[in-house]
């Protein structure tokens, strides 16, 4: 096994695959601080089943699923509440797109072919899908997930849509402590590299340095020192986003995959 990571300590975002990760780091050698900063994933059952049951029985012209696991949930919370079929024949008879490889994977399970799919596993990729589409007057229902989505919001918006979302899962921000531990560990070069699986982590993250007004010490400390690092497309954009230049990203959107590309970048 390589030592890419020898005398490298990486600071690990995620809240889960905690101990994978922690093993690829210590066969290169490197050191781990796992600084979780997305909380626990809440369903929001309740209010989820009532918004599912109006959109059966009103209908959506399309049908946009942004997330695999969100679309896997709503198919359960249906099953649970016993109207699976009614759903799944909704799918059928709207326009469905949507955005990420595990997306399409599912909706290939439920013999759905896709009106439009991103092309790259960004949100801006299924705007570009979506841009020769006609949206005047649709209804069109967007599942979110614990990101409220405003581009693609706004793009379906200013072309005419009735936009309703769906949210059926929530993200609970981590604890202040932790972000603000990882803050002084970036400002002050504790750590070599932070290694981002999913956009809210970005959000939450830089929710909290602009609260506190750490923006311009972060930025620079990812510019000199710290390299920032993303599992795939989605973190790398959501970190571009907020001004980081310097982004490591693998080409195959695996944790595993994203480990090895560090270790090789400090080789």
């Amino acid at each position: 096994m390589g030592k890419g990571l020898m005398g490298k300590r990486i600071a690990l975002a995620a809240s889960r695959k905690i101990e994978e990760m922690t093993t690829l780091v210590e066969k290169q050698e490197g050191e781990v601080v796992v600084r979780s900063l997305q909380g626990t994933v809440m369903v929001a059952e309740k209010e989820v089943e009532p918004q599912l049951r109006q959109l059966i029985e009103e209908g959506a012209d399309w049908v946009i699923l942004t997330t695999g696991i969100g679309g896997e949930t709503l198919l359960n919370m249906a099953k649970q509440a016993g109207i699976e079929e009614s759903f799944l024949s909704l799918l059928k008879q709207a326009k469905v797109a949507g955005r990420g490889y595990k997306t399409y994977k599912l909706l290939k399970q439920w013999g759905i072919e896709p009106a439009a799919r991103d092309d790259d596993g960004t949100t801006q990729g299924l705007i570009r899908s979506l841009e020769s589409c006609d949206f005047k007057d649709q209804k069109v229902v967007v599942q979110l997930h614990g990101d409220p989505a405003p581009k693609l919001i706004r793009f379906l918006e200013e072309r005419g849509a009735k936009v309703t979302t769906i949210l059926p899962y929530l993200h609970i921000a981590p604890e202040a402590q932790v972000v603000n531990q990882l803050c002084q560990e970036i400002i002050d070069n504790k750590v070599d590299a932070v290694c981002f699986t999913a956009a809210i982590q970005v959000r939450f993250f830089f929710d909290y340095v602009l609260e506190q007004g750490l923006l311009d010490n972060i930025l620079k400390a990812f510019e000199s020192n710290v390299v920032a690092v993303a599992v795939g497309k989605v973190s790398a954009e959501a970190l571009h986003d907020e001004g980081i230049t310097r982004v490591l990203a693998p080409e195959h959107e695996r944790m595993g995959a994203m480990i090895m590309e560090l270790a090789k970048y400090y080789e």
